[in-house]
């Protein structure tokens, strides 16, 4: 799956490559293409909105992102992969207005729409999840492109004390919720793995430090500790840290990006494992969103 990002930190484009434990079993199914081993699956889907029309109520992106939904689903019950891990969504100009709505907020309408069709829980046991823009960058409007992880064993989702969960935010945020838990821990083998989602500078669900990159920066790291303070007593041994995660960090201006690196690297106490992207985030006012991901092996004798 290619995502049209330019690289901060590089010059160099970077793969993200995740892998099996055994023997994989490739496969496309409608607009998916597939991966998977006896207990994790990897898709990924781009779909393009001018195949729909605004019709019925719905915009094309909604119906985009229901349909993109709606097709992980089925692949996911023919095959018998019932647990959503993780998703990776990557949605064009996320934070342009068409047909009197923000367009990331009729993506939440289209991928509500498509969990209550399939009888997906919408609130707690939803998996993590990341939504980006990428529309800075001249580019024409790209697809829908969405990734997944899916597997056999129940994740344990977490949130964020100092957050409202994102399923809970209020009206003024959009017609519909996003539906995402702030992170899942998945126990898989003999692994834990920590999918953190999408993290940002918000507090309750107010955004904080609107215009400080420093601040922000500070904030959004303050969440992820309290997601991994929420992870370790979950953990079957309290190992994850700041400094033991993959991150990737999603800038909205290129010109923060010295500060962003400078503030990591102060809280974190080491240079981070981190790549550096140019991207929108879903508020206006969010100057960075970080997700970050970690594993560490099981106690001894204990298996997912």
């Amino acid at each position: 799956m290619c995502v049209p990002m330019q690289r901060l930190d590089a010059g160099e484009s970077i793969c993200e490559v995740w892998h099996g434990s055994g023997p994989l079993t490739q496969g496309r199914c409608g607009d998916i293409h597939y991966r998977h081993d006896d207990e994790v699956l990897f898709g990924v889907i781009a779909l393009s909105e001018t195949l729909f029309e605004a019709g019925a109520g719905k915009t094309p992106l909604q119906q985009t992102a229901e349909s993109v939904y709606r097709q992980v689903f089925a692949l996911l019950d023919t095959l018998h992969y019932p647990y959503l891990f993780r998703f990776w969504n990557y949605i064009a100009d996320i934070n342009a207005h068409s047909f009197g709505l923000e367009r990331y907020r009729q993506f939440n309408l289209g991928r509500q729409d498509a969990f209550l069709a399939h009888g997906r829980d919408v609130v707690g046991n939803v998996p993590a999840a990341c939504a980006l823009g990428f529309g800075q960058m001249g580019l024409a409007r790209g697809p829908l492109t969405i990734a997944f992880l899916a597997g056999r064993v129940a994740p344990l989702n977490i949130e964020n004390p100092r957050q409202i969960s994102a399923y809970q935010y209020p009206q003024q945020y959009g017609p519909r919720s996003p539906t995402f838990s702030r992170a899942s821990l998945v126990r898989l083998g003999q692994d834990e793995v920590l999918f953190v989602s999408g993290t940002a500078s918000i507090v309750g669900h107010a955004t904080l430090h609107p215009a400080d990159v420093v601040a922000q920066t500070r904030e959004t790291m303050a969440n992820i500790e309290a997601v991994l303070d929420e992870a370790n007593y979950l953990a079957s041994k309290p190992g994850f840290d700041l400094a033991s995660l993959h991150y990737k960090v999603y800038v909205r201006h290129p010109a923060d990006l010295a500060q962003i690196r400078a503030e990591l690297e102060r809280i974190v106490g080491i240079a981070p494992n981190a790549v550096y992207l140019q991207a929108e985030v879903c508020r206006q006012d969010l100057l960075l969103e970080i997700e970050a991901t970690a594993a560490h092996p099981l106690l001894s004798g204990q298996r997912g």
